[in-house]
């Protein structure tokens, strides 16, 4: 498969802190990489350089072919990103919210695109609301269409179903697995969710104090250190626990 996320050497410092040391991974045209790791570990500031927020101290970010340090509006306009950390405008109504985002991204028929999406999250009845008096689960499933407005192939999301309840939960799950396979679309999932993980991800990055210090699909992981599940293996790793079998290089 095309690597659409190639990343070599990615390290990012704060003064004397070293937030991200020197990681280098790749992702996959049409496949889930999960990136998981307790705060702190360095995955949102991975993810701010890869959208082009942060300029990296050293190392490249390579996305759909697009130098990010160089030419990454060319990429950023065929990616996107949802985070229930990052609030939307909260005066502007729900379809306000979604139009905006889809003018700066020049999709086509951008109303039915939104009536479309209110359909698919259960928007239809809050397109009309303020985006700032929306609950916590609302305005995640809000955040969700609007990352989806532009129709991505790359898609950068950090702790996307977090507020929902399970229900809406694993409805958002079962939509993201059917986008992924209906467009190839790549996607860069960093969660605290295991079975999340475990239902989404085809390969997994496990980052501790800014490195990664394991990889592997899930089920690898979890025979690799011969527990059960992947909370379990992210339980071991956050407390220095070594693996049964021999980490893959």
């Amino acid at each position: 498969m095309v690597d659409v996320i190639r990343v070599e050497g990615l390290t990012k410092r704060y003064g004397t802190t070293l937030a991200v040391d020197g990681i280098s991974f790749s992702v996959a045209r049409g496949s889930v990489v999960g990136l998981l790791g307790g705060n702190g570990a360095g995955k949102t500031t991975t993810i701010a350089m890869l959208l082009g927020l942060l300029v990296p101290s050293s190392g490249s970010v390579i996305i759909l072919g697009h130098d990010m340090a160089r030419d990454r509006y060319a990429a950023l306009a065929r990616m996107n990103f949802a985070s229930p950390y990052v609030s939307l405008p909260g005066k502007l109504t729900v379809a306000e919210n979604l139009r905006v985002y889809g003018n700066l991204y020049g999709v086509p028929l951008l109303e039915q695109r939104i009536r479309d999406l209110a359909q698919q999250f259960d928007l239809v009845e809050l397109l009309g609301r303020k985006a700032g008096t929306l609950s916590a689960g609302q305005k995640t499933r809000v955040a969700l269409a609007k990352a989806l407005i532009n129709r991505p192939e790359v898609l950068l999301l950090d702790e996307p179903t977090a507020s929902l309840d399970p229900d809406t939960g694993d409805m958002m799950r079962t939509w993201l697995e059917t986008y992924r396979a209906a467009s190839g679309c790549a996607i860069l999932l960093a969660s605290h969710n295991m079975a999340e993980v475990e239902r989404l991800c085809s390969d997994v990055l496990m980052m501790k104090a800014g490195r990664i210090v394991d990889r592997g699909s899930p089920h690898q992981l979890i025979e690799r250190y011969g527990r059960e599940d992947m909370e379990q293996v992210f339980l071991d790793i956050a407390r220095n626990n070594t693996p049964v079998r021999k980490a893959a290089e």
